[in-house]
């Protein structure tokens, strides 16, 4: 199997009242189902590129792995679908305490949603970056132009890890989160450091996707969707400068303002 984000498909098109058949892309949809240290974990359905990263990602952001070189093995049966991990250390432990709600009493009455593993992974941001709002419109410029698989298909989301000026690497895939895993999984296996960096993102900012954002370590995000209360609250209490609908010359900067000064004016 191949790196496909798309594929072809026949389709009929109806246009201001004209009929016509052409041949459209269409965003590849692949389930991956990860094992283990040999057993059966999870099935992600993704897009089928940058698998590595992402599976690093998601284990991390899960709380499995603290680093990219706990895993011993890892190896990707695409054909099949099949990604088989190994790691160093018991499941016991997580397996326990696996999707069980924690309510905690620091900071703030959000944290009462935290997964068990959300509390042992999401990081209090404490980043002294700033930005200026022209440079977060250029990122997101530059994010989106960088985008060919969206623009052939429509259908995929973009996370992009950045500097104040430039992109340093950009993951597509047909699920947001499976994005910013894939970020992620970049980041730990590059060991890039975090204190210049910010991410700029195409997707809406959810709850579990600005708590990647903590547990990946930044502390800007830039979306051009829309945020969530809950992960405004969280943006709140974990540091973190949640900023949205960036388009054009404008945007909607939610949580800590302090990060992004105004430069357009």
């Amino acid at each position: 199997m191949t790196e496909n984000v798309h594929v072809n498909w026949k389709t009929v098109q109806i246009n201001s009242g004209s009929r016509t058949t052409l041949n459209d892309h269409v965003a590849t949809e692949y389930p991956l189902t990860i094992y283990l240290n040999g057993k059966e974990f999870a099935t992600i359905v993704c897009t089928p590129t940058d698998l590595q990263d992402m599976i690093i990602g998601f284990l991390a952001s899960e709380g499995i792995i603290l680093f990219a070189d706990e895993i011993t093995d890892l190896t990707i049966d695409r054909d099949r679908g099949f990604a088989h991990v190994t790691i160093r250390k018991s499941l016991e432990d997580y397996e326990h305490d696996h999707s069980k709600r924690f309510i905690g009493s620091c900071c703030g009455k959000s944290r009462q949603f935290y997964f068990k593993s959300d509390v042992k992974t999401a990081k209090t941001i404490t980043s002294k970056m700033k930005v200026t709002a022209s440079e977060c419109f250029s990122l997101m410029k530059k994010m989106q132009t960088a985008s060919t698989h969206f623009r052939d298909t429509g259908g995929v989301h973009n996370a992009a890890l950045c500097t104040r000026d430039q992109l340093i690497t950009i993951r597509t895939d047909i699920g947001r989160h499976n994005a910013l895993d894939k970020i992620y999984g970049h980041i730990l296996a590059q060991r890039i450091p975090l204190h210049d960096k910010l991410i700029v993102f195409s997707g809406r900012i959810s709850s579990e996707a600005l708590l990647k954002a903590a547990k990946i370590g930044t502390g800007i995000v830039v979306s051009k969707s829309a945020p969530t209360d809950l992960a405004l609250k969280l943006a709140e209490d974990l540091g973190i400068t949640a900023i949205g609908f960036v388009r054009k010359e404008k945007m909607n900067i939610y949580t800590h303002p302090y990060r992004i000064r105004n430069d357009l004016s």
